[in-house]
């Protein structure tokens, strides 16, 4: 362990392995921030601690077993010359749970009428978002740990980089969820995001694989384009007192 201090490929595995699990939790941190805008602010700091707590706890479980994640890839389901393992399974499920939820949620912001009998449900409803966390994060802990597994050979580097990572997924969700919170109709463009993550998640599980850089950098400019339109719509607001 103390001589890892001293390797520079170790350092250098580590940055690099910490931004690539930075990169990947984006896709949580977003699906953390749709889910705990229903909730009130105590509740969601909750919720948000639950569910990081969780994807943390389910990255270091799956690095401990890494021969038994590996096994994960290996086909289980064989038809016509196309096979699934494990992983893909999960992928495919996964991204069914995302866009299923998404579409949800979409209906709920275009039709609210239909969602009225929400508020009755308030008592359970950080109970269920802590359960659908929980499902969501041992999709997205796979994936990211079977992408990065081979970027370092250290177990002591691998579980550093998702202790780093994990600190800046719990630092942004809530800056996130908040703006999100207060500018409504930014919650539209994140549930596109998750339709769009959905898909890849569910592309990935038939080994149609779409590069994440293409992914990312999609989200990138809308959410860039939602941000100068929420300023743009302060400014206005803003004129419109002045005079």
């Amino acid at each position: 362990m103390i001589e890892l201090l001293s390797d520079a490929n170790a350092w250098a595995a580590l940055l690099t392995l910490t931004a690539l699990e930075i990169v990947l939790g984006i896709d949580n941190i977003v699906f953390i921030a749709i889910l705990t805008t229903g909730l009130g602010a105590r509740k969601a700091r909750h919720a948000r601690a639950v569910g990081l707590s969780l994807a943390f706890v389910f990255r270091v479980l799956l690095l401990a077993s890494l021969s038994w994640i590996m096994g994960l890839t290996s086909p289980v389901i064989a038809s016509h010359g196309f096979s699934f393992s494990w992983r893909d399974i999960i992928l495919v499920g996964g991204g069914l749970f995302l866009i299923a939820k998404a579409t949800r949620e979409i209906h709920g912001e275009v039709d609210p009428a239909g969602h009225a009998a929400k508020s009755s449900g308030r008592k359970r409803a950080l109970l269920a978002v802590v359960a659908q966390l929980a499902v969501i994060d041992l999709v997205f802990s796979i994936d990211s740990i079977i992408t990065a597994v081979g970027l370092a050979d250290d177990l002591e580097v691998m579980i550093a980089a998702v202790i780093i990572a994990m600190i800046v997924m719990f630092v942004a969700a809530g800056p996130v969820g908040g703006f999100i919170a207060r500018h409504p109709t930014t919650k539209m463009l994140a549930l596109a995001f998750l339709l769009m993550i959905g898909l890849a998640l569910m592309a990935d599980g038939f080994h149609f694989h779409i590069p994440r850089g293409y992914i990312y950098s999609a989200m990138a400019f809308a959410a860039l384009v939602e941000v100068l339109n929420v300023l743009a719509s302060r400014s206005r607001r803003k004129n419109a007192r002045r005079t």
